[in-house]
């Protein structure tokens, strides 16, 4: 009974050892003011294999997404990402301001700038594995390094 509960164990222990590898870089979350509800969260993921990110949550949020924003005609729309954010193969995809970026809502306590924030990644590769990631990442008021790029104001009327 005791060799086939340590190989039950084994079997379940390999399968997370070796499920997808997804390498996350850059990541860090925007402070908020009091009373703020909701900020976002941003990063580089770069799969081993494709794969899809089809969920994230962390204990400083009452709701955690991945969402998108675009242009929609002359409106910049915001939605949850359907499905999962698909990870091609060895190509990086940036969660980024202005594209696709991790919501977190309903926040329990404000962001402070340099404090850190818990996230947890939930993803699926093709054979429909989900794994868990747990990433800690800083609360900045920009991106690292000034990496966050400019926004183009020139078209805007006063």
């Amino acid at each position: 009974m005791k060799l086939q509960t340590l190989t039950a164990i084994l079997a379940l222990s390999s399968s997370a050892l070796f499920a997808q590898t997804v390498d996350i870089k850059d990541a860090w979350a925007r402070a908020t003011v009091p009373g703020q509800k909701a900020t976002g969260a941003f990063m580089k993921l770069t799969a081993k294999d494709g794969t899809r990110l089809v969920g994230v949550s962390s204990p400083v949020a009452g709701v955690s997404e991945v969402h998108e924003m675009k242009m929609d005609g002359d409106v910049m729309k915001m939605r949850a990402v359907q499905g999962g954010l698909e990870l091609p193969a060895g190509k990086a995809v940036e969660l980024k301001p202005g594209g696709y970026h991790v919501m977190l809502m309903d926040l329990k306590a404000p962001l402070a700038k340099d404090s850190t924030v818990a996230l947890t990644l939930v993803f699926k590769d093709a054979k429909g594995v989900e794994t868990k990631t747990e990433v800690t990442v800083p609360v900045n008021t920009a991106a690292p390094a000034g990496g966050m790029p400019a926004m183009d104001h020139s078209k805007h009327k006063m």
